[in-house]
């Protein structure tokens, strides 16, 4: 069962509940009786956004997730943004409701059109690695 490491932003309407709706969601995804990390909450600038974009909530969460396909994973992540109402919007990185993103699917690598993995901007980003290492300091 591989462990999943994903990360959460919002920067429009109550970003502390649209955060916290997106991370009730997601440990309906993960196994039962397995740990569910969640990591604190971190107030940041945008980055890479249209002009006079809002500052994001950011967090991250872990937990080990009983299915082996990452697509799948991406399926249910897109769903939970769609559920919470996530709009696709054509300006890219432009102001979001929810933003889930897969950073880690166990020792998974994938270089697929719709995901890669591990993600290739963690490393660019406080805001994503920031948390990631806040719950799991080895990743």
């Amino acid at each position: 069962m591989p462990r999943v490491a994903i990360a959460l932003g919002s920067n429009l309407g109550d970003r502390e509940s649209n955060i916290a709706k997106a991370i009730s969601k997601l440990r309906k995804l993960a196994s039962a009786g397995a740990p569910f990390l969640t990591a604190s909450i971190y107030d940041t600038e945008p980055k890479d956004c249209p002009p006079d974009s809002p500052r994001f909530l950011n967090t991250a969460v872990a937990f080990d997730y009983p299915g082996s396909d990452p697509l799948e994973l991406l399926s249910h992540t897109q769903a939970i943004e769609s559920d919470l109402g996530r709009e696709t919007k054509p300006v890219r990185n432009a102001p979001r409701l929810i933003d889930i993103d897969i950073l880690i699917f166990g020792e998974t690598q994938l270089d697929h059109p719709l995901l890669q993995l591990p993600h290739p901007r963690i490393n660019e980003r406080p805001f994503v690695y920031l948390p990631l290492r806040e719950i799991l300091p080895d990743a």
